[in-house]
């Protein structure tokens, strides 16, 4: 059994020992070793051995889990509009996945129907993150705020046929920055949801005093359909007297499923704080992830996790909420947990120990004594972030001939005393 991956293909057996394993998915949270074999996870449990060529991996200072589900992200970079979530607002989903250890991203709405053929083959199709999305109940997505505005575009029906072209990767449909005081953006997107029998998720848009959000949670929508931003400064979480309303737990009870969205505008620590003192955490938490946010205030998964610690939620509980509940909520139970047989996409985890402070999307901040540091990720059995080289070997150990392309290359010595004896 060898300690290290010299001369190892890549495609080589992986063994993580003795680390912390977390998985919701089969409540575990226990020192286990992980065994990855052909891009699946083969076995998890106590003292493994393998009697193969292996790439053995000491994490006993480390936590392992599955790779993480983010459910709200933006990722039609491709689409070449600027100032706009589908354009320029976007990111590249592999520049980002990984380094934070999520090998699952879902898109809300970048594009519509009329874009998503688009959406689909310049990223979805050619990206090692899997990815996964919703189609906006606008037609041309979030290309401008403009055909958000605008329910003649709306078309349930043509929404439901695209999901139905793109079945292995459309998880639902998505309203989103609705202004108008009616509720034709939400009626549209749940006509689209109950037809094609999906979730939906609905960002809420301009708060109207005509579209009240405790109507939209606990008469709107369904079970199973998602609310994100559920920390905004509009929704009326805490009453006069410090108080979570009741409204929220009644929505939570009825099925309905609140999604974080931290975003660059969207997440308060003035309603997260005293809701999850108070028990209503955020059934998903999700990064919003594109331009606006992620170089400052919400910056990336392990920062926003990090946040939960902060305000006293447990490891294992915001591993919860990043692997299984996403999973769940999206219909896709393959991902997020590491059940033998599945694609082995995997976090390594160091909590690091500190002072440190952390901010909410309104600059608002607070300390915290722990922060999650992503040391490790595989997708399908790969591995693809390696923050302290723990997959490889001492430089010195390598063979003379490493980095030389056999057959193409030489490696060409100079006579001995060049220049001067020349």
């Amino acid at each position: 059994m060898r300690q290290d991956r010299r001369n190892l293909p890549d495609d080589s057996d992986i063994l993580l020992k003795d680390g912390r394993v977390i998985d919701p998915s089969q409540n575990l949270d226990a020192v286990r070793d992980v065994l990855i074999q052909d891009g699946c996870v083969t076995r998890v449990g106590p003292s493994i051995t393998h009697s193969g060529d292996c790439c053995v991996v000491d994490v006993s200072d480390c936590i392992v889990t599955p790779g993480l589900v983010d459910l709200h992200a933006h990722l039609f970079h491709t689409a070449g509009n600027p100032d706009a979530w589908a354009g320029d607002f976007s990111i590249d989903p592999d520049a980002f996945s990984f380094r934070s250890g999520v090998t699952t991203m879902v898109d809300t709405g970048s594009a519509g129907w009329r874009n998503f053929d688009l959406f689909r083959t310049t990223v979805i199709d050619r990206v090692r993150t899997k990815v996964f999305a919703l189609i906006n109940i606008a037609s041309y997505g979030m290309v401008t705020e403009m055909v958000e505005q605008w329910p003649a575009d709306f078309s349930p029906e043509k929404c439901v046929a695209a999901a139905s072209r793109h079945s292995d990767v459309v998880v639902g449909f998505k309203t989103a920055h609705y202004a108008h005081p009616d509720w034709l953006s939400v009626d549209s997107v749940l006509e689209a949801g109950s037809s094609a029998e999906l979730p939906v998720m609905v960002d809420f848009g301009y708060f109207q005093k005509e579209r009240p959000y405790w109507q939209l949670v606990c008469e709107k929508l369904r079970a199973g359909d998602i609310s994100t931003h559920c920390y905004r400064g509009p929704v009326p979480v805490i009453d006069e007297n410090g108080r979570v309303y009741d409204y929220l737990y009644y929505a939570r009870e009825k099925g309905v499923l609140f999604d974080l969205g931290h975003g660059a505008g969207s997440f308060l620590f003035r309603n997260a704080v005293p809701a999850v003192a108070q028990g209503f955490p955020p059934d998903t938490i999700s990064t919003d992830l594109h331009v606006l946010s992620m170089n400052r205030r919400m910056i990336d998964m392990p920062t926003t996790m990090s946040k939960f610690l902060a305000m006293g939620m447990p490891v294992p509980e915001v591993i919860r909420r990043t692997t299984i509940n996403p999973a769940a909520a999206i219909g896709r139970t393959e991902i997020g947990t590491l059940k033998t047989g599945v694609a082995a996409d995997v976090a390594v985890w160091r909590i690091e120990n500190g002072d440190f402070r952390f901010s909410d999307s309104q600059g608002g901040r607070l300390a915290g004594s722990e922060r999650f540091c992503c040391e490790a990720t595989l997708r399908a059995g790969k591995v693809v972030w390696d923050l302290n080289a723990r997959f490889e070997t001492d430089y010195e150990r390598l063979p003379d001939d490493c980095g030389i392309r056999a057959g193409r290359e030489f490696l060409t010595r100079p006579p001995e005393g060049y220049p001067l004896g020349s």
